[in-house]
């Protein structure tokens, strides 16, 4: 599933260049994720990179968005080749 940003985020500015996909913007009055591009890193790493390097732990699984790894995958594909096979 894609992941979001909780209310704990101070603004450190240290997830937005970690992402692969480009999904993290600065939102309203903390950073958001936006799940058309986040595939959780499925095809760049092994781990969210963002939750890697968020010294607040403010990022956790976005239930609105629940994708298997599989979909996840898709996502990618998509997102770096224009293509889902």
């Amino acid at each position: 599933m894609a992941l979001l940003i909780n209310d704990l985020c101070i603004n450190c500015d240290v997830c937005a260049p970690a992402c692969p996909n480009e999904a993290i913007r600065m939102g309203e009055t903390i950073y958001e994720i936006l799940a058309s591009r986040c595939t959780e890193c499925v095809g760049h790493f092994d781990d969210p990179q963002c939750v890697e390097v968020c010294p607040v732990e403010c990022i956790d699984p976005d239930p609105a968005h629940p994708e298997s790894r599989d979909e996840l995958l898709v996502k990618y594909r998509l997102l770096t080749t224009g293509d889902a096979a």
